[in-house]
């Protein structure tokens, strides 16, 4: 059974989200402010927290930040929840740690497979993980048990999103990969328009790529199709 953490200021929504998250076998347990919410995330070692942005004294991005910065808590999966809808809030939610991001008011069912998809991928090593296999092409070798690439001699640890996110290029190198392949594979969902999502990400993982690639840049935008990985 899944333990879920929903932080909430709001009680009626609080109770909404626990009801149909337990309807769907979730053990969850609610907190209706952010100090309090952090500190049942460290005792309780929840699977996945729900986490709302717009709340009283410590708000939502502070406490994802705090997530993101304690041992005991850095890699639990956060969906952060909230009424504004402008892009710079769901950048800033991405930016601090947030894996996944939903803006009120929102359908239970859409709630219902972001949590399923986020749950599937924490509890997932990749695929090919299972067998211990290293996979190689040219000087780039992915190492899925630690969620890695390396990059001639160096080595930098991605997030499972980014890994995932990677793993997908680098099994179409040469050939661009969607935006809507993306958000289908990666998130397991596909929004009519989530753009911002995957730049952020994608963002993210070059940053972490240019660290250790001596400057060469793999990851190449097709400007209103999606991405391609070139190793060449």
């Amino acid at each position: 059974m899944n333990k879920i953490l929903v932080i909430d200021d709001d009680r009626a929504i609080n109770e909404l989200i626990k009801v149909n998250l337990e309807l769907r076998g979730h053990k969850v347990i609610q907190a209706y402010d952010g100090t309090t919410g952090f500190a049942l995330c460290k005792q309780e070692a929840p699977s996945l927290v729900v986490l709302d942005v717009m709340m009283p004294e410590v708000d939502g991005f502070t406490v994802a930040q705090r997530i993101r910065k304690n041992d005991l808590t850095k890699n639990i999966p956060v969906l952060m929840l909230t009424a504004l809808s402008q892009i710079n809030d769901k950048v800033t939610g991405f930016d601090i740690g947030a894996d996944d991001y939903l803006v009120k008011p929102f359908e239970m069912e859409e709630l219902q497979v972001r949590v399923r998809a986020l749950l599937k991928r924490t509890r997932q090593i990749p695929e090919s993980a299972s067998t211990r296999e290293i996979l190689t092409l040219g000087e780039i070798t992915l190492l899925p048990e630690t969620y890695s690439v390396k990059i001639r001699d160096k080595t930098a640890k991605l997030t499972p999103i980014e890994f995932d996110i990677f793993n997908l290029l680098f099994q179409n190198h040469g050939n661009m990969v969607s935006s809507a392949q993306l958000l289908k594979d990666v998130w397991g969902y596909s929004p009519d328009d989530d753009v911002e999502t995957i730049r952020v990400h994608i963002r993210h993982l070059r940053a972490k790529l240019d660290e250790i690639s001596s400057g060469r840049k793999y990851i190449q935008t097709i400007y209103g199709g999606g991405y391609k990985l070139d190793i060449k």
